[in-house]
């Protein structure tokens, strides 16, 4: 099992996930990274904020695309460089998610690979686009 490389990529080459954003998700990610921010565990307080409910943490959402980037789209063996996100819209308990991740340019020389990050909703509706840049496995290491 192995990842692209980056002779196995090309422009307009994408992946893609679905996942319901479970109240479960919500409160195993505040706990693991300790982000008690109310607005995403608290019903009442959640009510009063401009949201008017819940929301799921960005990073959660964000997360999905590590999710792609690490185990399809280069895949197993990918070293993930940098992420740049910008949340457009908020992902509420109970929302299915589609993350897509599309490869937007490579450079061979450098073994990186530049992808678009565009999560929707159910709704098809934009909650966060961006961009990705990784380094796919070196042929040597997609052989082992």
């Amino acid at each position: 099992m192995h990842g692209k490389t980056i002779d196995e990529m090309y422009v307009g080459q994408f992946a893609l996930l679905e996942k319901k954003i479970t109240d479960a998700d919500v409160y195993i990610f505040a706990g693991v990274t300790g982000d008690m921010n109310p607005v995403h565990l608290d019903d009442l307080y959640a009510s009063c904020s401009i949201f008017q409910q819940r929301i799921a943490h960005g990073g959660l959402v964000s997360g999905l695309f590590s999710t792609v980037l690490g185990t399809v789209l280069p895949g197993i063996g990918t070293i993930y460089l940098k992420q740049e996100s910008k949340f457009v819209r908020p992902v509420f308990i109970d929302d299915t998610v589609h993350i897509k991740v599309e490869v937007t340019s490579l450079d061979p020389i450098k073994n990186r690979a530049t992808l678009s990050t565009i999560a929707t909703n159910q709704h098809n509706e934009k909650v966060i686009i961006g961009e990705a840049v990784v380094m796919p496995p070196r042929k040597e290491e997609s052989n082992e």
